[in-house]
């Protein structure tokens, strides 16, 4: 039995495509949405704590949470490895469970159901079902806007939903893989900069911003080869230029870089003020305006990220062969 804390190469490669072909199935109870529930069951207990400091609450919270997810992970890499000794369906259900942590399909199919309801009008709707894709206040965002968001989703994400569990799955295999999931979910649903967690959720968005500072960069590294191959040398130099120019002007250490590869590879200009729970927050724009109509790089856009997520697939399984 290998290394609990090594995934073979064709256990990520085939856990790839199986979450590019179903998913999430809607019937299966998602390990994510488990960690969402532990993550809300336990934050008001541990607020209640008294003598301590929001940020010493916080900090324990972190570490309650990492360390009861980790422990399971642990526990449940133990038996599919030893499933896995016995039978072919073991290592079937090992590529299986692997996949659940990976979402570029639900990604790419959430930014599908806005786009659908834009292309028949639906103003509202698009809105509503924005927030699968941004944290921002939606209320009164324009169509344009809401495009905006897309692409700007889609190019964050792409770090968060695929190339970073790639990264800390091939680096520390399935533990590592969940590890990333719950700092990574932590960071949703604690990490804001308002009154209610500014101090409380500060340790979960810092050590995600750790976790995420080498993925980030592998993600616009992977924008910037997939733009050369799509759309040209030139095209690619200019996603090079932007991600040095603009990706450090963002808030985040990280989110900048593969937004702005993407904006330099579409000519679009991405971010810029936005209201998150009803306070305009001046956030920098990255790149330059070329085109008005963004409906047509939303297509380009979901090309570009496909693409991206083969080379960054094929990029990380390199290291891997090499670092074995």
């Amino acid at each position: 039995m290998g290394s609990l804390f090594h995934l073979d190469s064709h256990i990520i490669f085939f856990a790839f495509f199986l979450d590019l072909l179903i998913g999430d199935p809607p019937k299966i109870p998602h390990p994510i949405s488990g960690m969402g529930l532990l993550i809300q069951k336990l934050e008001n207990p541990i607020r209640g704590l008294p003598f301590f400091s929001e940020r010493v609450k916080g900090l324990f919270f972190f570490l309650v949470i990492v360390i009861v997810i980790f422990t399971i992970a642990l526990c449940l890499t133990q038996v599919l490895f030893i499933l896995r000794e016995k039978s072919l369906l073991g290592e079937v259900i090992l590529i299986f469970v692997t996949s659940q942590f990976l979402a570029l399909r639900g990604l790419i199919d959430a930014g599908k159901v806005v786009e659908n309801y834009l292309e028949r009008g639906l103003i509202e709707e698009a809105r509503e079902a924005l927030k699968a894709l941004v944290g921002r206040d939606r209320e009164h965002l324009s169509k344009r806007e809401i495009q905006r968001a897309i692409l700007e989703s889609y190019s964050e994400n792409l770090n968060d939903a695929l190339i970073a569990p790639l990264f800390w799955a091939l680096l520390l295999g399935l533990p590592g893989l969940i590890l990333y999931k719950t700092i990574n979910t932590l960071d949703s649903m604690v990490g804001y900069k308002n009154e209610r967690y500014l101090h409380f959720g500060f340790f979960s968005a810092k050590v995600d911003d750790l976790f995420n500072y080498i993925p980030a960069r592998l993600t616009a590294l992977s924008m910037i080869l997939a733009t050369a191959l799509v759309l040209g040398i030139k095209t690619a130099l200019r996603s090079l230029y932007w991600t040095i120019k603009y990706g450090p002007l963002h808030s985040s250490p990280n989110a900048g870089y593969p937004e702005a590869a993407l904006a330099g590879a579409l000519g679009v200009r991405l971010l810029g003020p936005a209201y998150y729970g009803g306070k305009l927050h001046l956030k920098p724009y990255l790149g330059e305006d070329f085109l008005s109509n963004l409906h047509n790089t939303i297509p380009m856009s979901r090309k570009l990220l496909y693409v991206a997520s083969f080379l960054g697939l094929a990029l990380l399984l390199l290291i891997n062969t090499y670092k074995a």
